[in-house]
């Protein structure tokens, strides 16, 4: 596909190259990069899950390929939610998420004998976007967040979350039900997951939301903050007071946890029948071993050293009985 790995620029620039290659082929770069070192491991991996965390999984995959060009790694982003379906039935071998596996997959996995493990890799954080000529809202407390999206919300125009405001009627963009960051989203901020109104538009494609804010002054919408930073000489920030202050999303935020309540670790899911080949284990090393510098490569954020060594000793206490 390529004659170097992706090199040079900042993360919106890498991300981009990343969400561009996967969304039209719906793989990711590593199942037909050929370039590389033979390290003697073959076989396949594949990885389905998250849209939000595929660009970090397939940066990963395709810095493992110069590695090991014997390896194909197809990375798809049907969601969350499917992509759970599909993990559970063991048709894939790891699940990106961007939340916890629900209830309702720890049983369709135990059905269908399915046995995994979590692996915390990066961190992200929600952004509320709105448009730059949106010259009104600088921050919105987690109160009116609720008061705004949740279901039978009558909030209709932005002069109904303040009397300041214009009144004039709010588009509201967001992911869609089958999303891990719809579900931490409606959860987070309305308390229950899928508590949401029914007329905003929801899509499986954050680039969408982008879209559709900035092609409208008093839309609003929300995704992942990677999204935003890509895109941000288009969007502007609409920072979160949850009780302590205003605080936007910007990296030391996230990374250290005061952008509440909208930051959020992101999982990624081994079924553990996989671990039996040898290119699975080495790859989630690689994976772990490099995920703090690819996460910020491509507009994410880092987990602590700490996290990194806890999921390094989980995943080697279960890999000992296959060394």
């Amino acid at each position: 596909m390529g004659t170097d790995p992706i090199s040079g620029g900042d993360g919106v620039s890498r991300r981009r190259v990343l969400l561009g290659v996967a969304g039209s082929s719906l793989m990711g770069l590593s199942g037909c990069i050929v370039h590389g070192e033979d390290s003697g491991l073959d076989g396949e991996i594949v990885i389905d899950g998250s849209n939000t965390l595929l660009p970090n999984s397939a940066l990963v995959a395709e810095l493992f390929n110069w590695q090991n060009n014997q390896v194909e790694i197809p990375v798809r982003g049907s969601g969350t939610g499917a992509g759970f379906q599909q993990f559970c039935r063991g048709e894939t071998d790891l699940q990106n998420a961007s939340r916890e596996i629900a209830d309702d997959e720890r049983e369709l996995c135990d059905s269908n004998g399915v046995d995994w493990i979590q692996l915390e890799v990066i961190r992200d954080g929600l952004a509320i976007m709105k448009h730059p000529d949106n010259d009104w809202c600088d921050c919105l407390t987690t109160d009116q967040l609720r008061e705004l999206w949740q279901s039978g919300s009558d909030v209709e125009t932005w002069q109904d979350l303040d009397d300041d405001w214009p009144d004039e009627e709010i588009s509201l963009y967001g992911r869609d039900t089958a999303s891990g960051t719809f579900d931490y989203f409606t959860e987070t901020i309305n308390g229950n997951v899928g508590d949401i109104r029914s007329d905003y538009s929801g899509t499986p494609d954050t680039n969408a939301i982008v879209r559709g804010v900035r092609g409208n002054r008093h839309a609003i919408g929300f995704g992942g903050a990677g999204y935003y930073y890509e895109n941000e000489d288009d969007l502007d920030l609409i920072a979160v007071d949850d009780g302590d202050g205003c605080v936007y999303p910007d990296p030391e935020a996230i990374e250290e946890g005061t952008y509440t309540p909208l930051s959020r670790p992101m999982y990624l899911y081994v079924r553990e029948q996989a671990l039996e080949r040898e290119a699975v284990r080495t790859f989630l090393r690689f994976y772990l071993d490099n995920t703090q510098e690819t996460a910020r490569d491509v507009g994410f954020y880092a987990v602590p050293d700490e996290t990194i060594e806890a999921q390094h000793e989980k995943l080697d206490e279960l890999t000992e009985e296959y060394e």
